[in-house]
């Protein structure tokens, strides 16, 4: 009996072991990208957070302060004045972004343009060019004296401006040059949204007679929200991390008028001041996970 019963017992172990195979199968391929994830985006934020609350110059042991970082930055008024230019960039560039990127969208998406293909090509090719190059091209054409903008507007009798000298011209011309950088991707985004919309509400609304302009405001506008919602996210991230814009052209003035909330964190890297850089990333965290989250709230589509 014993013999029988250990022969009986075998297939079930040999069943059980590819059983166990194909269980572990699924975190056999998920383990590098967890090994991954937890090397270069856990951890750095674990060592980010505890760096935030300690002095450290980069050398050295750490000492620990405690809340003084945050305390320090909550009650500078360098840091509340890069928010508020962050802020007044932001308005000076989403809400603009969100029209033009809807507008040209819908002209690219008609039926009846040629070369649509070309244009659309022609749209992105900012979004792509090294934004230093940009930066560059752009220092040497809102040049007070020399620069071809200035130039132009002589013919016509304008006095020069101080596009990048004056605390008054120098974020307009910060925010012309965001735009023209990266419309061109919201305007692809954008018309990938355009193109899932059904082609026969258009056709519905049109034989109840709306026009083009209410089928944009009452159809294409409310399908396009969650659209809209990603992008004014995105876009978000991106002006309050903005660097290398004030970093090339202005160097955060005149006057500090262009040191944005990424180019002041930037400041404190610089002076090895790694404590207070930390606890400044984590509040500009806080800040656009807030500032995320109130867009989605606002521009989430009802059911």
């Amino acid at each position: 009996m014993t013999a029988a019963a250990a022969h009986v017992a075998r297939p079930r172990r040999r069943i059980a072991g590819p059983r166990m195979r194909r269980r572990l199968a699924p975190y056999v391929f998920v383990a590098p990208f967890v090994a991954v994830f937890l090397a270069f985006s856990v951890y750095p934020l674990y060592f980010t957070a505890r760096l935030s609350f300690t002095d450290w110059r980069g050398t050295g042991a750490a000492t620990w302060v405690g809340w003084d970082n945050y305390t320090y930055l909550l009650t500078s008024t360098g840091f509340w004045s890069s928010l508020g230019n962050s802020a007044v960039l932001w308005l000076l560039i989403v809400p603009v972004q969100l029209a033009l990127g809807v507008l040209v969208a819908v002209l690219l998406n008609s039926a009846k343009l040629r070369l649509r293909g070309l244009y659309r090509v022609a749209f992105i090719v900012p979004f792509v060019t090294p934004l230093v190059a940009v930066a560059q091209i752009w220092v040497v054409l809102f040049d007070q004296r020399y620069g071809a903008v200035n130039a132009l507007l002589g013919v016509f009798g304008v006095p020069e401006i101080g596009w990048l000298t004056t605390s008054a011209w120098a974020k307009p011309t910060l925010a012309l040059l965001f735009l023209w950088k990266t419309t061109g991707f919201i305007v692809i985004i954008m018309l990938s949204g355009l193109q899932s919309i059904n082609g026969s509400i258009y056709e519905a609304a049109a034989l109840d007679g709306a026009s083009r302009t209410r089928q944009l405001w009452s159809i294409t506008v409310p399908l396009l929200r969650r659209t809209l919602m990603f992008v004014t996210v995105l876009q978000t991230l991106a002006v309050f991390q903005m660097f290398a814009e004030p970093f090339v052209v202005t160097q955060g003035g005149p006057y500090n008028s262009t040191t944005t909330a990424g180019y002041y964190l930037y400041n404190h890297i610089t002076r090895a001041d790694l404590g207070t850089g930390a606890a400044n990333s984590f509040l500009l965290v806080v800040l656009v996970m807030a500032l995320s989250l109130l867009f989605v709230r606002l521009l989430r589509a009802k059911d």
